[in-house]
Parts: structure tokens; sequence; C-alpha cells
């Protein structure tokens, strides 16, 4: 087994993780009240605070020098198959665990006076997918992985398609599709898996022998709906049209977390279950993940709205990720797993610095804007840290996962780290474009005179997300500790598949 013996616990913790916020959305279903949404709020927030509590001992117990499953529970869900409510998490998915529930928290202070009508139905939503993304990254049981990676669809097209924009409907059913089609071929692949294997077990899998046709047809079928979920080019354009549509909040999950959950899949499911299928294709990976940080940070270069900016953007920074996978080496595979770690506090804090613009002004166009740190410089002083932190600046957790990669790259082949340098350029290019148009000059117009600067609620959620971009920039230790022997073990098991 790959992942090595696995290490259970007595309190479930995982169990907690996936359900508290679950149950917390149910309640905030029940409780919260229409006319009383100061109530539904605070009690969204308490929820949100536990279930972030509930996933600290996971960090704290954590054992760095082992690659196995730690924090494991198993019992039988469905015998006839059998399935498995298996859990567990290891150096690659804790910190993503962490990562949704610290985003959740900031999720709901986000939402606090930007959401008006079904405020309950809304937080709850919210609560609820972070319960099942949590489930995601948790789940070695195949089927029981599949269930939360699907289900996580639902409260996200409910909260693109009720309180979206004008073409909300649109953008939902556009994303719904485009996930739920690429899983499907997934699905096919998981239940090849399970009558090859007599079981769902993920770890078992990983040791599974395959044939070079099986693990093709296998590793095509996954890339059908990780790509979509990262989203890779040319599958992405479900995400630009999404992101402008979506609620602010819908936009932090969107980009921090639910990305995330493809890129993920590559690691835990891709690589180790088809190792030569994965080493003979990475070629096409790496092409593809090219072309997403090359000509998608081009197009990002013409926006003229912000939302969709940022989307590309993400769509380039995540193509760091899948690069970083399939060089096969330590560096770049680490410094991939940084920059989903750190997509997700950026990310976040992007949109959330467009939401704050929007909430006062009702519009994303970048030519709506110009000269707001005349009114807004609290404001203008974390939009600039975020921006830099999104171009890759030293000092910022932005640097770390983007430079990481691109050293591996070097190390993998020249010409590929050169071409993925550009990202850099072209990452400060679009970024300060923005940045200029958007904060500095002279007032532009009379509703940007009218601006007023960030309360104490919104400086405590961009305060908390400048900490966690400053802190991994500075200091990247803990995250690369937590992750080092499983990435390690990884990277042994797909180098024994080749000899």
């Amino acid at each position: 087994m790959m992942a090595g013996e696995m290490v259970s616990s007595s309190i479930p913790w995982l169990t907690l993780s996936i359900f508290f916020p679950i149950l917390s959305g149910l309640i905030v279903l029940m409780w919260g009240r229409s006319d009383r949404p100061d109530f539904t709020r605070w009690l969204a927030l308490t929820g949100a605070a536990i279930s972030f509590l509930v996933t600290i001992p996971l960090y704290i117990g954590f054992n760095g020098d082992t690659a196995a499953m730690q924090f494991v529970e198993k019992a039988m869900w469905i015998e006839a198959f059998p399935v498995y409510y298996h859990l567990g998490v290891d150096g690659i998915s804790l910190w993503f665990v962490l990562l949704t529930a610290f985003v959740t928290i900031l999720v709901v202070l986000a939402s606090w006076q930007s959401i008006t009508t079904r405020v309950a139905q809304y937080m709850a939503a919210f609560l609820i997918m972070s319960g099942l993304m949590v489930g995601v990254f948790a789940a070695i049981d195949g089927l029981l992985f599949y269930i939360f990676f699907e289900a996580t669809l639902i409260p996200m097209y409910i909260i693109i398609g009720v309180w979206g924009g004008p073409n909300r409907v649109y953008a939902a059913f556009k994303f719904f599709l485009y996930t739920l089609l690429g899983s499907l071929l997934t699905l096919i692949a998981f239940i090849y898996l399970w009558q090859v294997s007599g079981t769902f077990d993920i770890l078992a899998w990983h040791n599974t022998p395959l044939g070079h046709q099986a693990q093709i047809l296998i590793f095509l079928a996954l890339l059908a709906a990780f790509a979509v979920k990262v989203p890779m080019w040319p599958v992405h354009t479900w995400l630009p049209d999404a992101h402008p549509e979506a609620p602010t909040a819908g936009s932090m999950v969107l980009a921090a977390i639910m990305l995330k959950l493809g890129a993920y899949g590559f690691l835990r499911f891709s690589l180790p279950i088809t190792p030569d299928a994965s080493t003979e294709l990475s070629w096409l990976m790496i092409t593809l993940s090219l072309i997403a940080v090359i000509y998608i940070g081009l197009v990002a270069m013409v926006q003229k709205d912000m939302k969709k900016l940022v989307a590309y953007s993400s769509i380039a920074h995540m193509g760091f990720v899948t690069l970083g996978f399939f060089i096969f080496n330590m560096i770049g595979a680490e410094g991939a797993i940084m920059q989903m770690i750190s997509h997700g506090f950026v990310s976040a804090a992007m949109f959330y610095c467009i939401g704050v613009l929007y909430d006062r002004m009702h519009t994303h166009e970048i030519a709506d804007f110009g000269g707001v740190v005349n009114r807004m410089p609290k404001f203008v002083t974390f939009f600039v840290l975020f921006s830099m932190a999104n171009a890759g600046l030293p000092g910022t957790s932005g640097f770390i996962g983007e430079f990481t990669v691109i050293l591996g790259a070097v190390e993998y082949d020249f010409w590929i780290g050169l071409l993925a340098a550009t990202a850099l350029i072209l990452g400060a290019s679009y970024s300060l474009w923005m940045l200029k148009r958007v904060a500095y000059g002279p007032v532009a117009n009379a509703a940007v005179d009218k601006l007023q600067d960030i309360n104490s609620r919104e400086f405590l959620v961009l305060g908390l997300m400048a900490i966690a971009v400053l802190f991994m920039g500075v200091y990247p230790k803990p995250f690369t500790d937590v992750m080092h022997v499983s990435v390690q073990a990884l990277l042994d098991h797909i180098a024994i598949s080749k000899l």
C-alpha cells in the first residue's frame, strides 16, 4: 500500500469536520428567520467557526514523519459491494481540509451585508457545501469520494442560480453540465477498478496491477472530470462565465476550494493508480498546462471585467499546479501543492476585494472605476497586497508556489521552465494593469467620489487573508513539513512502477 500503515484516532475528527458544518447548515435552515437576518448570520458564523475549530486537532495531532493515512475511520456502509465509510488524511490532503473550513468563515463574514434575501438558505448552502468538500479530501473509498465530489455541485449550482447576476441561470447550467458530464466517465473508471480489484478502497487501487491499455483509458476517463474541475484549457470556458454571475462568496469558494478538487483528484487517483499512463502522457499534460499559463495569461490581459480577469488568472495559476504534478520531481510537486494552498488565499482575497467594490458601485467593469485610492485608502492597501500576491511578488504566498514549480520545471527541462517563467511577467502585467486603472489616478466619476472606505468587518476579512498570504510567503516551512513525506511516497510509487 503506497501510503503505508493507517493510523486511526479515538475521536472521529474527520466525521466531525464533515458533518458538523452540514448539521450547522441544516440548523440554519430550520432556525434561521427572514425577519431576523442578523440572528441567522450569527448562527451561521457560529457554525462555521466551530467547524473550523474541529479541524485544528487534525493539524496538531498530525505526524509529518509518515506517509500513512491518519485519523482513519472505517465502517461498513453498503455490504453487498462492499462499500465502506472510510476516511483518512495524509500530508497531501490535510491542508485542504483546514483551508476549506477557514474559507467558510470568511465566506459567512463576506456575505454579512451583501445578501439580504433568503439569508438562511444562502448561509446553509455554504455550510453544507463546506462539509461536502471536506468529505472529498477525506474520503479513501472510491464510491464515497464520488458521492461527495458530485454532491458539491448542488449547493454551488443553487448559489449561482438563485443569488447570481443577470445571466445566472445560463452560468449555473453551464457549470453544472460541464462538471457532471466529465464526472460520468470517472464513475465508469471507478466501476472498472472495482471489478478488477474487488474493492472501492482507493489505497488498494494504488497497488492494483493494470495493463497498458487499461491505464491509458482510465487516465483519460479521470482526466475528463479533473481537467474540467481544475479547469484546464480547453475545458475552462465555464469558469469565466460562472465567476461574473456568482455572488462574491460564491466566487471565493469556487476559486479557493472547488478548483482544488480537480487538482487533488490527479494526486489521489491519476498519478498513483495509473503511473505508467501518467508518465507516458505527461507531454500532453505539460503542453496543456503551458497553454493555460501563457495563452490564458494573455487572455486575462485584455479583459474589461475585473471578475473575468481574475477568473482567467485563476486558470493560469492552476496551470502551474498541473505542470508541477507532471514533471515528476519533488520540487515541482511540492511547489504545485503550495500553489494550490496559496491560490486558495489569494483568489479568495481578490474576489472579495472586487465584491467590496461591487457592493458600493454595483459593477465589475474596470472602466467604471479610477482613483479609488483617494476615497478608500485602507481598501487599496489590501488590494495592492493581494494584486502583488496574484502577480507572484516575493514575500507573498503567490511567489512561493510559482517560483518552486518553475525551479522544478527547469530541473526537468530548461525550456519548459523558461516558458513557465513567462507567467511571472504576464501575471504582473494584468494585475498591475487592473490595479492602475481601478485604484490610481484622479477620481474618475461621481460614483467613485461617493465611495466609503472599508468598515471593521471588511477590514477583519481582508486582514485575515492578508495574514495568511504574508505568513505563507515569509515562512512556508509549516506547509512543506506536513506534505513532504507523503509527496515523496507518491513520487517513489511512480518511480517503482517504471522499473
